[in-house]
């Protein structure tokens, strides 16, 4: 039987952190929402489920809840934060608001042995977790067990080992619980009995067979950018199918410095894919001419790539699948509230495309995570310069110029944002961050340059440190870099004068701007 682990998302921000903790620890796992009825349980197959956090509270009549059926599947089911309070309301106990609200780094004390804390807490402990509540279990269902209490929290943590049911009321999916990994471990590993064996070259021969099913005497047109995931596409394509995929490398007028020269050596010249490359620059900034709202500029890059594709497709012969390299977390933050997790920002990769297209979508990508595939593309045999480059957006630099997009602009962002790569790789810093990059403010600053007055526009420097591109922080660059690089873009970049650094994580902000 095929071991994978179910994750029924209620709406927290942080749901796919316990996919990366399920999929850590060898077992691979989906997050689907809270709604989803038995059918749709039962035909996944799950080894064990796991119940998210979330927003509401357990105690309004109209808060969230799955289907009490999965209670009497006899699947091993472990509720996170609300997760555990919605389970313990199903089967009988009590939840109310709590007089004292937990936010933040806490201390349990561990009071009786279970399966879910063997061999990483003993009794009689007190161990660091992190807490987000403002509503508590009060009273257990029949079956259930204490095992470990906080002063906000008399039950923290809870367990029917007979039924295999367990709920803790901290993250164990957070960094910010120390010991957060092993406890996931132990759930999937330890009581759902998973092996813990799935792995990145096995995803590979089961995405290659799949592939082949799917497209069967069929040809793909992929877009290829450059970056790491559509590269990685592309390799897995090639190897699935080989001559019936044509790659199409668009210039948008909107990519990196080089970006074209790089492609063509390496999937032409080394790969020997078929490959056309089609200058769109002008239709791209035609399209995008006077439109400022993010959310538009998105839309109608996509729509305009939809286009270029179509195009070319045609003249490449024809073909019946176009491939994409969308990624889990594209997917996860364009589920809306009602599936459950709030939209942060529409996808260039997801939603909407293939009522466009005249081709049938496939994603061969889609269930993994950004450093799941930077390791299928080693599995491929891809450098470590290309599986290792920092994420580039689909939309390319137009999200990094808040407001109108115009030619110049674009011009001088790539010539800002060569400078500020080439001063990271030589300072040795490239592999210890995750993104970095720069972004065209739609501010003006007045600045001298010689005896003159300028009034020029001012761009701000982004590098962020991550694991998944999911949660993020700044990269903490001394003063001198910094310094280093700022002199560099305001004297080799005609029209910049200023430059300022971003220091915001995510949350509260996200990583690109727009």
């Amino acid at each position: 039987m095929e071991e994978r682990v179910l994750i029924l998302d209620f709406g927290s921000q942080v749901t796919q952190l316990i996919a990366r903790r399920v999929r850590e620890a060898g077992v691979y796992c989906e997050i689907r929402p809270y709604t989803s009825d038995m059918e749709e349980i039962n035909s996944f197959n799950p080894s064990a489920v796991i119940l998210s956090g979330g927003p509401a509270s357990v105690t309004q009549s109209k808060a969230p809840r799955p289907r009490p059926e999965i209670f009497k599947s006899g699947i091993p089911i472990l509720g996170i934060c609300y997760g555990q309070q919605i389970m313990c309301e199903a089967m009988g106990g009590n939840v109310e608001n709590a007089d004292e609200r937990e936010f933040g780094r806490a201390l349990i004390d561990i009071t009786a042995s279970c399966e879910l804390f063997e061999g990483v807490w003993k009794v009689g402990s007190k161990q660091t977790v992190w807490m987000s509540h403002g509503d508590r279990v009060t009273s257990l269902p029949p079956g259930f067990s204490v095992v470990a209490c906080s002063d906000g929290a008399p039950y923290a943590a809870t367990a029917d080992e007979k039924n295999k049911f367990y709920g803790v009321q901290f993250h164990p999916e957070v960094i910010h619980t120390p010991d957060g990994a092993a406890i996931i471990r132990n759930f999937v590993q330890r009581i759902a009995k998973c092996s813990g064996n799935w792995t990145m070259s096995e995803f590979k021969d089961r995405a290659k067979v799949s592939i082949q099913e799917q497209v069967g005497k069929g040809n793909v047109i992929c877009g290829l950018s450059g970056g790491v995931d559509s590269s990685v596409v592309a390799a897995l394509l090639n190897e699935a199918v080989g001559d019936q995929l044509t790659c199409v490398f668009v210039d948008s007028g909107l990519l990196r410095h080089g970006e074209v020269d790089e492609v063509v050596a390496l999937f032409r010249e080394k790969y020997n894919l078929r490959l056309i490359i089609v200058d769109a620059a002008d239709e791209f900034f035609e399209n995008l001419k006077g439109v400022t709202d993010p959310e538009e500029k998105r839309k109608i890059i996509g729509s305009t790539f939809i286009d270029v594709f179509e195009r070319a497709a045609k003249e490449a012969g024809g073909a019946d699948f176009l491939a994409q390299g969308t990624l889990y977390p594209d997917v996860i933050e364009s589920v809306s509230v009602a599936g459950p997790s709030a939209v942060i920002k529409s996808h260039h990769n997801v939603g909407g495309l293939p009522e466009r297209m005249n081709l049938k979508l496939i994603e061969p990508v889609r269930d993994l995570f950004k450093d799941e595939v930077r390791e299928l593309g080693r599995q491929l045999g891809l450098s470590e310069a290309l599986v290792g480059r920092h994420p580039f957006p689909g939309p390319g630099l137009a999200i990094r110029i808040p407001g109108a997009v115009t030619r110049e602009k674009a011009n001088i962002l790539r010539s800002a944002d060569m400078i500020f790569l080439e001063e990271i790789r030589k300072a040795n810093l490239y592999d210890k961050i995750w993104q970095a990059f720069v972004v065209l403010l739609p501010v003006r600053a007045v600045g001298v340059m010689g005896d003159a007055r300028t009034y020029d526009n001012v761009c701000a420097l982004r590098a962020i440190t991550s694991t998944d591109g999911m949660t993020a922080d700044f990269y903490a660059f001394d003063m001198e870099f910094l310094g280093r690089v700022a002199n560099r873009i305001v004297n080799e970049v005609r029209g910049i004068n200023r430059v300022v650094y971003d220091v915001t994580s995510k949350p509260p902000g996200t990583i690109e701007w727009e």
